[in-house]
């Protein structure tokens, strides 16, 4: 276990992989903890140091008083990798991730040189929605929303399997302020315009099946970065590092040779 001490916030890291490689970072969806890249570690090429963490609010990490900002968020990522010696990253984000992976490309791109948005869009939803979703879980818990949700993370296959009953378990063991207060986060971004003057390399991935953010979103903010790569995943819900890892795994090394990451 590492906990990095950030000043005002203790987040929980793990690194795998050559401790000198080309730098890759992983955040998160909202409901998750870092083992979200569990399957997908495991099949990265060798010679990468491979970084992932808890974002506030989730798994290991502290949980301040919400509701959060996307500021507090992207500064977060951009303290832990000054903190851990990291420059010219490639970085993963998924769903809330994807929009920290934006925010963090926009503020500092010493840090980032590639970019790799998954299942996510420079705007998810609306300030309505999300405050319908916190009214729901202030009332009732996170069990409240957790089937909904399962169908949109996971195809129906999946969703099948004993395995889903794991990642129920992490969404509803997420503590019921980091949730809501990442919720408030994702609810007051809206990253159209700055993520529209990026020009860093960028991969887009999307899953067929994805309830949350559906392929044509994910295709659109693809479009907002100039020569960015648009990759859809077949058969695959919201978190298809976890459905598909070998098909997550082959297009995210693909793109890393492509830029000469690896």
């Amino acid at each position: 276990m590492r906990i990095a001490d950030l000043g005002d916030i203790y987040l929980h890291w793990r690194e795998d992989g050559d401790p000198d490689g080309a730098p890759v970072v992983f955040a998160n969806s909202l409901g998750t903890d870092l083992r979200l890249w569990d399957k997908l570690v495991a099949l990265m090429p060798p010679g990468l140091r491979l970084i992932r963490y808890d974002k506030r609010g989730h798994g290991l990490s502290a949980c301040p008083p919400g509701p959060y900002a996307m500021g507090a968020l992207v500064r977060d990522a951009e303290r832990l990798l000054d903190a851990l010696a990291v420059k010219d990253c490639v970085f993963v984000g998924l769903s809330i991730g994807g929009l920290i992976a934006q925010g963090l490309a926009v503020k500092r791109l010493d840090l980032v040189r590639g970019m790799v948005i998954s299942n996510t869009a420079a705007k998810i939803g609306t300030a309505a929605m999300w405050q319908d979703r916190i009214d729901a879980i202030r009332a009732g818990g996170i069990e409240a929303i957790a089937d909904a949700t399962m169908e949109r993370w996971f195809a129906r296959p999946f969703r099948e399997t004993p395995e889903l009953q794991g990642w129920r378990a992490m969404l509803t063991r997420q503590p019921v302020e980091g949730y809501t207060g990442c919720c408030a986060a994702i609810a007051g971004t809206d990253f159209y315009t700055p993520t529209a003057g990026l020009t860093l390399p960028t991969l887009a991935i999307a899953g067929s099946e994805d309830g949350s953010t559906p392929p044509d979103l994910v295709r659109e903010t693809a479009a907002l970065v100039k020569g960015s790569r648009f990759h859809l995943i077949r058969g695959a819900g919201h978190l298809p590092c976890v459905e598909k890892p070998a098909d997550y795994a082959e297009v995210l090394t693909g793109f890393l040779k492509e830029i000469g990451h690896v």
